[in-house]
């Protein structure tokens, strides 16, 4: 039996990282992950640094995002991420440094240190591991 399809497209400010048919689409929400196959009802929202998971017939892909917006129409999904980077293709000693430089960032005593900025980069150095590890 056929399994039904979806049009899928995937951009950041930069590039177009995919477009083409897939099964079935998770992502992370800012209320939870989400899953999406053909046929679901339109709807936005805006997605949380996390794991995006696409499935190509029984093939899976997964991305690495730091958030941006999601949307679902009839005519497909289109996902407009402010980062997105496949799995494969996520530099783990880059991504480890930039982990241990916001730590260390986090852990000094400097007043001029911007701790907002310091644990989004830390989040952002964490989930890139996380996601590259799975794959």
């Amino acid at each position: 039996m056929l399994e039904k399809r979806l049009l899928l497209e995937i951009r950041t400010p930069q590039q177009l990282i995919y477009d083409g048919e897939v099964t079935s689409v998770r992502a992370p929400g800012e209320l939870g992950l989400f899953e999406i196959l053909s046929g679901h009802i339109p709807f936005l929202t805006v997605l949380e640094a996390g794991e995006i998971r696409i499935r190509e017939s029984e093939a899976a892909k997964s991305l690495a995002t730091s958030g941006g917006v999601f949307e679902v129409l009839r005519t497909g999904v289109t996902v407009l991420a402010d980062t997105a980077e496949w799995a494969s293709d996520i530099d783990i000693e880059r991504a480890e440094a930039a982990r241990q430089r916001a730590k260390e960032l986090l852990e000094s005593r400097d007043r001029g240190v911007n701790r907002p900025r310091a644990e989004a980069a830390l989040a952002r150095a964490e989930n890139r591991l996380r996601v590259a590890k799975q794959s």
